[in-house]
């Protein structure tokens, strides 16, 4: 699933949105490694391929680049269309693909590092903190709670707070194996983790399936 390019490029001329993509290409690979305050724009701009001016006049800051950094990513793996209902489709094929497009996302190493340094900077930058969970889980979050108020519209879950479920329902899917990624303490095979989408999203149903 590819991110569009009108979605993280932005309007401009061939040139300006091949610049862009590369100025994102560099800041996603940079973020996670170094983290924010480890992070330059001049090593931004160099991973790039372009100036440091060039970087400023597409993101204004470092801070502008770190949160559509964010959302590109978030973009990419999980893409608005996941969440498109389709009222006439098993509402627990639904929810696999988008926990199946969630859990690689988050055990992926930009990610896994993405939150590492989050927290390891948390109480130096708070405010970091926040910009990431206002560009990154807040949006899949409100994308997951409308998309499951349609299928209460449609009477195929009865959920008095879709925000909520939304909430469980991401909590439920990272789990241990999240914990164990971050911990270094190893990660699941693909059957694993596929029995332990499927459990989840199945837990999921049977909360929430219509009385």
């Amino acid at each position: 699933m590819n991110v569009s390019p009108e979605r993280c490029c932005g309007p401009g001329r061939p040139k300006d949105l091949e610049k862009r993509a590369a100025i994102l290409e560099a800041a996603k690979r940079l973020f996670p490694q170094h983290g924010f305050e480890g992070t330059s724009m001049d090593a931004v701009a160099a991973e790039a391929g372009v100036s440091k001016l060039t970087v400023y006049s597409h993101f204004g800051g470092k801070e502008s680049l770190f949160i559509e950094t964010i959302r590109c990513k978030c973009d990419s793996l999980l893409p608005r269309t996941l969440f498109d209902v389709d009222v006439n489709a098993p509402v627990r094929g639904q929810l696999l693909g988008v926990a199946r497009a969630f859990f690689g996302l988050m055990m992926s190493d930009g990610a896994l590092g993405m939150h590492r340094t989050l927290v390891a900077s948390s109480q130096q930058s708070p405010k970091l903190a926040k910009l990431f969970w206002e560009a990154g889980p807040m949006q899949v979050q409100a994308a997951l709670a409308e998309m499951l108020q349609k299928e209460v519209a449609a009477h195929k879950l009865d959920i008095a707070d879709t925000r909520r479920a939304a909430s469980q329902f991401f909590c439920l899917l990272k789990g241990e194996h999240h914990a164990r990624m971050l911990f270094g303490c190893g990660q699941p095979t693909a059957a694993e983790a596929e029995a332990h989408l499927e459990a989840t999203v199945d837990m999921f149903l049977r909360a929430y399936a219509p009385r």
